[in-house]
């Protein structure tokens, strides 16, 4: 029953609305506008949405060229003759001058009762964009600080801008039933494996969805595995990142009115490596990097090992440190696990609260309440210093994450791995460990393994994974992308230094 209701409320089987029936419609906004342009003698009808809009263009480009004409209109295609405007087109089709109306666009009729109609894009309004693009979540100590814009049209800019190339190309698609969404696919055409543009391309056309806000949910929408907390599309804000991606043969898109772009296909490595690695020397960048995976391992399995520890191996604990453990736990009156919980819903608590309050109160926040809270809970004897420090250690490691919804997860899976630990000890994390990497092997991206180079191995690739090599070691893009070029630049080339010479 479920199904026919829904074959019949599904927007492609309805019958296309005449024109009539869509003035009709339009015409219950209150800002929706009909005006007669030209001499007496030679009427002319435009109709457009005024707040979509300004009204000093519809005036400088369209009003007064048609009245400074000295003939009169015998067929509408004689406009793109007369107006200075490059995106004029002649339809009759009424879906299409329904959703071009609803984005800006002028309707230019000669006679009100005409089915084929002139649309012309004037320049709209930008009222409600932010104008300052720096990064706010992915912020740049080394490097440049252009990040993106709600404005899709900015952010194609900044990327064709960026990367002056021929073969860089915008492929332009619409999603949403209600709110005709502009999706735009990014890609280099002699680097990027053409399956993966197709595939892209065939999840975002085939969404059957009424209203797209931002691009995160288009990325949940096509992602492979929809009951997996690890995100299978990398999520970024950076251009420098989106073009470090497309070089190596991704597929980036963006969204009308989301300062997000997403790449892919993806791989766990990639939510661990950042541009800042590729502006420092490869020696740094490689312990930078390092600190990183090590950051990520130590905030998930600190506090369960801590749990594991306490509660079933005590003799596993060096003599010198059983003493302050067993002391800073005298007057407790909870098991680890409840200490842990505690703690780290606390954490979590401290976080999302700054998050949500403004920039300054909410840093306030998050340093005197961490320190006022964990202060008093050690005194009132509610946990202990040792899991005290514990747990502020893991939530800092936790931020070295470069990107923010890799983050989130890794903050997700301590809770469970506290649960095994809790239940069955060391024994309960190696069961959790193991069921992590099944889950992981199992994931794919674009159809593509979400753990390559690593699992399947592919030697040739781990040139850039865990360590950032020097540029003359890293010229090849990765194998596992299949891209149509193999090389970025000649590595050889890279290798000499040129001197001028010294009589």
């Amino acid at each position: 029953m479920f199904k026919n209701l829904f074959k019949k409320n599904n927007a492609d089987q309805q019958p296309k609305k005449t024109l009539d029936e869509i003035i009709e419609q339009f015409s219950k906004s209150s800002d929706f506008t009909t005006l007669a342009i030209g001499a007496q003698h030679k009427k002319y009808v435009i109709t457009y949405f005024k707040q979509l809009v300004q009204m000093q263009s519809v005036e400088d480009k369209i009003i007064k060229p048609i009245q400074l004409i000295d003939f009169t209109l015998t067929n509408v295609n004689e406009v793109e003759n007369v107006l200075p405007i490059e995106d004029i087109s002649i339809t009759k089709d009424t879906q299409e001058i329904s959703e071009k109306m609803l984005r800006g666009y002028v309707m230019f009729q000669l006679h009100t009762d005409d089915k084929e109609v002139a649309l012309i894009k004037v320049q709209s309004f930008d009222t409600g964009f932010r104008t300052e693009n720096e990064t706010e979540n992915e912020f740049s100590v080394v490097g440049p600080k252009l990040g993106f814009v709600e404005d899709l049209d900015v952010n194609l800019y900044l990327m064709r801008k960026t990367l002056i190339s021929e073969h860089l190309v915008f492929k332009e698609i619409t999603v949403g039933q209600k709110s005709k969404t502009r999706v735009v696919i990014v890609y280099l055409e002699d680097i990027t494996n053409p399956q993966h543009v197709d595939t892209m391309t065939k999840r975002l056309e085939s969404l059957d969805f009424d209203v797209i806000f931002d691009s995160t949910m288009l990325e949940q929408l096509i992602s492979d595995n929809s009951n997996t907390p690890f995100p299978l599309f990398l999520t970024t804000e950076r251009v420098d990142r989106v073009l470090f991606t497309l070089r190596n043969g991704q597929v980036a898109f963006f969204s009308s009115g989301s300062p997000y772009a997403v790449t892919g296909p993806s791989t766990l490595l990639d939510f661990f490596i950042s541009p800042e690695d590729y502006y420092l020397p490869w020696v740094l960048g490689s312990f930078f990097r390092l600190i990183r995976m090590f950051g990520v391992f130590f905030s998930i399995f600190a506090t369960p090992l801590y749990v594991a520890v306490v509660t079933y191996h005590y003799e596993m604990l060096p003599k010198d440190l059983l003493g302050p453990i067993v002391f800073s736990r005298t007057n407790v009156p909870f098991p680890p696990v409840v200490e842990v919980l505690f703690l780290e819903i606390t954490i979590e608590l401290l976080r999302e609260a700054g998050a949500r309050l403004p920039s300054k109160v909410g840093q306030t926040l998050g340093i005197v309440g961490g320190i006022v809270i964990g202060q008093a809970t050690v005194e009132a004897a509610l946990t202990s210093n040792v899991l005290l420090i514990i747990v502020s250690l893991t939530a800092l490691a936790s931020f070295t994450t470069p990107i923010f919804k890799m983050s989130n997860t890794i903050r997700l899976l301590r809770f469970p791995f506290v649960l095994f630990a809790a239940l069955y000890g060391l024994v309960g994390i190696m069961f959790g460990f193991c069921y992590l990497i099944v889950h992981l092997i199992r994931l794919q991206s674009l159809g593509m393994p979400y753990l390559v180079p690593v699992y399947p191995f592919r030697a040739k690739s781990q040139r850039d994974t865990l360590l950032r090599l020097p540029y003359s070691k890293t010229a090849k893009r990765p194998g596992y992308l299949r891209p149509l070029s193999w090389f970025r630049y000649n590595p050889e080339k890279s290798k000499k230094k040129q001197n001028l010479d010294r009589e």
